[in-house]
């Protein structure tokens, strides 16, 4: 479509009463010589249905097909857009060739040619870029001829030529971020400005770091916000503040966290009592440094929430905060803002209420030690660490597995979320990946977390004062029906599954699968079953946990959530009435509970996207070798393969024997030539064939053609 036509579109789209020519002469600034030309593109337009004529005015057929988009994501063969104008959100697949070079965050004006069909994106077209984006994209610095040139990473699969180089030295294999200074029609049409380089693209850490920068994912604060930070750079809190707190120095209370953790922003203390417990959930009180409208408080609602990977960590706040003055190190004054519960002998909590605090943690607790204690195979040298404290990790424990027996007979499903752990050198070159360990220590911690959370959303809803709350809505039910499908395609009994399934359905079914081969790809398809938890300043309860109110009040130092109701809770604490809570913070709870909800969506794929790097990194040192593994997905292009280090990597179809591959039930590939299946849960044994660090892709194959078609079973006919 030529420049004309797309500015004839443009126009009547922008106009809601359509357009003569006379007046689209003048809106598109038509020169007199020209105007024969504008005649043809309009009689051209109205031929191929795509606008009409009555009474000389003309306007767009079927305008409902017309929208305004921004791109969401691209690839070298084709993207996504999103269109979102506050009543209708809706996201379209666009082919490569009709991008017309439009690049992530670019506005454009699209029009609909497919409608969405069962869990297909419906179709569009890109017909103009409104609005050019300034942002970022990654690529790779190859050498075309005697010329270097930039291979992008999405966009396109051919070098692109660059315009200006910056001011670091490139060679080729280098990962760099790029700026397009010049576009073109198409996606390979671009020429490019270089903004920054980080390396060799065959290096994890380089690969992330090139991520961040594109991604708006900012390691380095501003210089008003270092500034700033630096007046909290003190070692402990003003004396005057701490006179007005309720004193709790006195008191047991000691941190649990892993063994690296930095920013710590929980402690907590226990006591027995006549009638159950009395329970101590101590959190940073960070809200009394970072206040309203002051530029830590404007990049944390930008930033939204820290973001951890491998060893690396992009904080929301400063660390003179995070890892200083926040952080609840032992054996120095903290200011803390405490949930003290009354917790009955059988795990219900009698009365609760929220103080501003000031305590003095008496040692800083790791996981694995704890966990030692709690078990009996600490040494002397823990045991003397803890000496002020080890006679509550008993109670604790006791504790905690009552509250856990409570949350499993209220029907919450445990599900077992498989986390990497990867492991760095000195130069942050991974050298090992393990699961992430889960004992009882963490256990513990959860539980009293999720007790003090409970307790902060319970607050809000009893006094009605506007809040955030962490919300998780019941599964839609064709899901929940898909997944009775599923089960059944496994081989198991979906009993109970159906349209109306509670979270105890789903909990029963992760119970039933626990000593089997399947239990992790079960618990993987339960949680694809049910929606992802996010945040609202309506109080929707929470699916997952069987809870009708629940909020995030524990973490302050890393989410913007908890940030946000510690400023709440302060006022509510100093006595401010719900009238003007409700004056105060109405708007600032809707705000900041879909800033929360954009920004962890975003941190939980630069981790994944990150982590991914790390994992490919490593595995490049053992190509060629052989892995059990198990079948984890199936796709018409490959089957994918989990290695009990967490690590997963593809068997693409190109691998298996010539066939006509189709996934049934989203569990199982079908289409090899003598009827084999290839099901979800199946163990193989694979090899590492290659990798690919800057993409963060792992390439297997099956270690032994013959055997793993012999493992497959046979169609069923």
């Amino acid at each position: 479509m030529n420049k004309i036509k797309i500015n004839i579109l443009k126009a009547l789209y922008e106009s809601d009463d359509g357009a003569s020519q006379k007046e689209l002469v003048k809106t598109l600034e038509i020169p007199k010589k020209t105007v024969k030309k504008l005649e043809q593109a309009l009689a051209e337009m109205k031929r191929y249905g795509d606008i009409t004529n009555k009474k000389g005015v003309w306007r767009l057929k079927n305008p409902d097909n017309y929208f305004k988009a921004s791109v969401a994501r691209i690839t070298p063969k084709s993207g996504f857009i999103t269109r979102d104008d506050g009543e209708i959100c809706e996201e379209f697949f666009v082919r490569g060739k009709d991008l017309r070079g439009a690049v992530p965050g670019d506005i454009v004006l699209a029009k609909k040619t497919a409608p969405a069909f069962e869990e297909k994106s419906a179709e569009a077209v890109v017909l103009a870029v409104l609005e050019e984006s300034a942002g970022l994209q990654s690529g790779v610095i190859v050498s075309e001829g005697n010329r270097l040139m930039v291979l992008p990473d999405k966009m396109c699969a051919e070098p692109l030529y660059i315009a200006k180089f910056g001011s670091k030295q490139l060679h080729v294999g280098d990962k760099v971020a790029f700026s397009i200074k010049k576009r073109g029609e198409h996606h390979y049409e671009h020429t490019v400005c270089i903004e920054d380089s980080f390396g060799s693209c065959e290096n994890a850490r380089a690969s992330a770091e090139a991520y961040l920068l594109v991604n708006g994912l900012h390691t380095e604060f501003p210089e008003e916000v270092l500034v700033q930070a630096q007046t909290f750079n003190i070692d402990e809190p003003d004396e005057d503040e701490i006179a007005r707190r309720l004193d709790l120095r006195g008191e047991p209370i000691f941190t649990i966290d892993g063994a690296d953790t930095k920013d710590i922003d929980d402690a907590v203390s226990i006591a027995r009592t006549e009638n159950g417990y009395k329970l101590g959930v101590h959190i940073a009180d960070v809200s009394h440094y970072v206040k309203k409208g002051t530029p830590i408080d404007k990049e944390a609602f930008y930033r939204g929430t820290s973001i951890y990977y491998a060893d690396m960590v992009v904080p929301m706040l400063p660390r003179e905060l995070s890892n200083g003055i926040c952080s609840l190190n032992p054996n120095v004054d903290r200011l803390a803002f405490s949930c003290l519960m009354d917790v009955s002998a059988d795990g219900k909590i009698s009365s609760f209420r929220f103080e501003k605090s000031v305590i003095r943690s008496r040692v800083k607790g790791v996981y694995s030690e704890v966990n030692k204690i709690i078990d009996g195979s600490a040494d002397e040298r823990i045991k003397e660490k803890y000496a002020r404290v080890i006679d509550r990790i008993p109670i604790m424990t006791e504790l905690a597995a009552i509250l856990e027996k409570n949350r499993i007979n209220r029907g919450a499903p445990e599900i077992d979320t498989e986390e990497a752990k990867i492991i760095t050198d000195e130069n942050g070159v991974c050298v090992d990946i393990k699961p992430r360990e889960r004992g009882t220590a963490e256990k513990v911690i959860e539980e009293f977390m999720l007790m003090a959370n409970n307790a902060a959303a319970s607050l809000a809803m009893k006094e009605k004062f506007p809040f955030v709350y962490r919300v998780h809505e019941p599964p839609a039910e064709e899901k929940l029906l898909t997944l009775a499908d599923t089960l059944t395609a496994l081989g198991i009994n979906p009993e109970g599954i159906n349209e109306k399934s509670t979270a105890a359905d789903l909990a029963k079914v992760i119970r039933d699968a626990k000593d089997t081969e399947k239990y992790s790809v079960i618990n993987k398809i339960v949680l694809r079953t049910m929606m992802k938890a996010k945040y609202s300043d309506e109080p929707l309860g929470h699916y997952g946990l069987v809870m009708p109110e629940y909020a995030h009040f524990t973490s302050p130092i890393r989410r913007l959530a908890d940030l946000s109701i510690h400023r709440i809770l302060t006022d509510y604490v100093y006595a401010l009435n719900s009238e003007k809570l409700v004056k105060k913070y109405e708007k600032f709870a809707a705000e900041n509970s879909q800033r929360a909800s954009v920004t962890e969506l975003s941190a939980v794929k630069c981790e994944r996207d990150c982590e991914n790097f790390y994992m490919a990194e490593y595995m490049k040192k053992h190509i060629g070798e052989e892995f059990d593994g198990i079948i984890s997905g199936v796709s018409p292009s490959g089957i994918f393969v989990c290695l009990a280090n967490t690590v997963e990597g593809m068997v693409s179809v190109a691998k298996l024997p010539a066939g006509d591959y189709e996934v049934e039930h989203g569990v199982i590939l079908t289409g090899a030539p003598n009827g084999k299946l290839y099901i979800v849960g199946d163990k193989v044994r694979i090899k590492c064939v290659s990798v690919n660090v800057n993409g963060g892709f792992i390439d297997f194959e099956f270690a032994d053609n013959q055997n793993s078609e012999e493992k497959g079973l046979e169609k069923n006919v």
